[in-house]
């Protein structure tokens, strides 16, 4: 057996499910039955209670997980194909990379009192972020033995990244949820535009788990790294709720930092492995396609939330 065929059995080895993805499932179905507030949906012309503003929060994060069941019907898959998948995550992540940049360099608000400008901000957040995650991967390069969701080594160094760059992503959504939320409309604004990122979400955790499956992880292991990218929604949620005049200056440089961190990976990390397993003109096309059907459901969800 060469090395390339010992390569790919590793890659298409099936983990089972780790002990701490049950413990985890039961604690989020939990938070979800015991969180639910009473009434679900905030009073009309009342100020939402925190427990609103978390619990819509939170179920941006679950809905994160829904974007690994159709790799139910294929969790292992051969290089080609491998390769096929990072080119739709590719696809995935610089669209979303694209629409972070872009909603950062357009930010306005009326709260928003820094004396430098929204492209400023956006810009210096970008330029950090892909400085942060060039540095990360310089770290990560010195820890051989890194283990995640059942991968190890290289497998697992680009699912710790595109973990980390998700959830960097998922503070800025969380500010978000609760800035939406302190309105003057905020009862109706937030659980919309919560509904809103739930949706955006699910191809998020897709692009998760085509990294994680298939080499490997399990289903249930998927889903439950998906869910953990967006945790920070809910806990960003309602301190952004509580102190949004302290978060609306920064948040055009958040934007830019997960959309730089996001760019760095999507681009050196899985278009670069895509094109080697399935090839320069195949991973092109994929990936082109995967960025305008992206592209395209961010703007039907943001005209919506806009309309």
């Amino acid at each position: 057996m060469t090395s390339e065929t010992t390569e790919k059995s590793k890659k298409t080895t099936v983990h089972p499910t780790e002990t701490w993805v049950y413990f985890a499932l039961i604690i989020c179905a939990a938070i979800t039955y015991y969180a639910m507030p009473t009434p679900l949906q905030p009073p009309h012309g009342e100020a939402p209670s925190i427990q609103h503003v978390f619990y819509y929060g939170w179920l941006t994060a679950v809905s994160t997980g829904i974007g690994a069941i159709p790799l139910a019907f294929a969790p292992n898959l051969a290089s080609y194909w491998v390769g096929i998948s990072n080119s739709i995550a590719a696809g995935m992540m610089i669209a979303a990379s694209y629409s972070l940049v872009h909603e950062g360099c357009n930010f306005e608000d009326p709260k928003d009192t820094s004396e430098l400008s929204v492209l400023v901000r956006t810009g210096i957040g970008a330029v950090i972020g892909l400085l942060f995650i060039n540095v990360t991967e310089r770290v990560l390069a010195d820890y051989e033995d890194l283990s995640i969701g059942g991968l190890g080594g290289a497998d697992a160094k680009r699912a710790f990244l595109i973990f980390f760059v998700m959830t960097l992503h998922s503070f800025s959504e969380g500010v978000g949820i609760g800035v939406s939320f302190g309105g003057s409309h905020g009862s109706e604004l937030g659980v919309f535009i919560s509904a809103s990122l739930a949706v955006h979400n699910i191809p998020e955790g897709l692009a998760m788990a085509v990294t994680l499956m298939p080499r490997g992880t399990s289903l249930l292991t998927a889903m439950v790294w998906a869910v953990l990218t967006s945790v920070p929604q809910p806990l960003m949620a309602v301190p952004a709720y509580e102190f949004v005049h302290h978060f609306i200056p920064v948040l055009p440089a958040g934007l830019g930092f997960a959309g730089g961190a996001m760019a760095w990976v999507a681009v050196f990390e899985l278009l670069k492995e895509a094109i080697e397993d399935s090839g320069l003109l195949t991973a092109g096309v994929v990936s082109s396609l995967s960025l305008v059907g992206m592209w395209f459901l961010q703007n039907v969800i943001d005209g919506e939330s806009r309309s």
